[in-house]
């Protein structure tokens, strides 16, 4: 058995992070031994976005490390991070004419020597991921021409071309109209069917129901509750992660919790 089969895709232990005095996380942990779709849901201000810019790198924590394959994230060179991790933002804007080919090529730089130029195998996988994307159509145009929905999905795609083997996405759909959000979450669904680690901020809790294969859900920079759709997506949960009183129905085609808001705030839990 090879050494990277025994031990977590992920492991995050004891993780804290502070903006200046402000304590934003508190000792979180999570552990992935599997490649699977997770999705981070919770309240603003919960600590999602923080923590999934800890896992990839891009801000170092207070206290507490983050494990990629059994390696301290901080001991690795920004290349060897961008070949394990894929990470896209929610937006990004450019001050410069890239076109959208340009930005999902930058996805290859990991894997290029010094002024080395991209050879086939790098542009066969950039049209790949932009196909993927349906972002194809758009390689010759100026990114900053584009809708944000369609600048999303060229992100996605670039973070695609690197090849990764966990993909970070916070709120990927939050631009996008529902034949999008489908389409992308679909894509984020095949990619962890095919061995790549998808943890995904969402804001909309049935998209992550409908879509997830475990739900964490954060209050106050912690993780109040882990697992699968049916376990963690409770009225209690909800309603302390939310500060709301819901519904819960189970979708008669996905057999995962549908939930909706309570009009008067008052009903109690109904499961049909």
């Amino acid at each position: 058995m090879k050494e990277c089969d025994i031990m977590s895709i992920l492991e995050v232990k004891d993780l804290y992070f502070s903006y200046g005095q402000k304590r934003v996380l508190k000792g979180i942990n999570l552990k992935v031994d599997k490649s699977e779709m997770i999705g981070i849901i919770g309240a603003n201000g919960s600590g999602k976005t923080t923590l999934l810019r800890n896992i990839s790198g891009y801000l170092k924590p207070d206290k507490g490390s983050v494990l990629i394959f059994g390696k301290n994230i901080r001991s690795l060179s920004v290349k060897e991070r961008a070949k394990l991790i894929g990470y896209v933002p929610q937006d990004i804007i450019y001050d410069f004419e890239f076109t959208c080919y340009d930005i999902v090529m930058m996805g290859r730089i990991p894997y290029l020597r010094r002024f080395q130029s991209e050879g086939k195998e790098d542009k066969e996988i950039v049209r790949e991921a932009m196909e993927m994307t349906n972002t194809w159509q758009f390689k010759d145009k100026p990114v900053r021409e584009l809708s944000g929905g369609e600048r999303q999905r060229v992100y996605i795609a670039r973070a695609l071309a690197q090849r990764p083997k966990i993909l970070l996405m916070d709120e990927p759909v939050s631009h996008l109209d529902i034949k999008y959000q489908i389409e992308v979450l679909s894509i984020a669904k095949e990619l962890s069917l095919n061995g790549i680690l998808v943890i995904s901020v969402l804001h909309d809790v049935n998209l992550a129901s409908q879509f997830c294969d475990e739900i964490v859900i954060m209050r106050e920079g912690t993780i109040m509750a882990k697992g699968e759709p049916k376990k963690v997506l409770t009225f209690e949960n909800i309603k302390l992660a939310f500060s709301i009183d819901v519904q819960i129905f189970e979708d008669p085609i996905t057999r995962t919790p549908y939930i909706i808001p309570s009009l008067n705030g008052k009903e109690k839990l109904k499961v049909v």
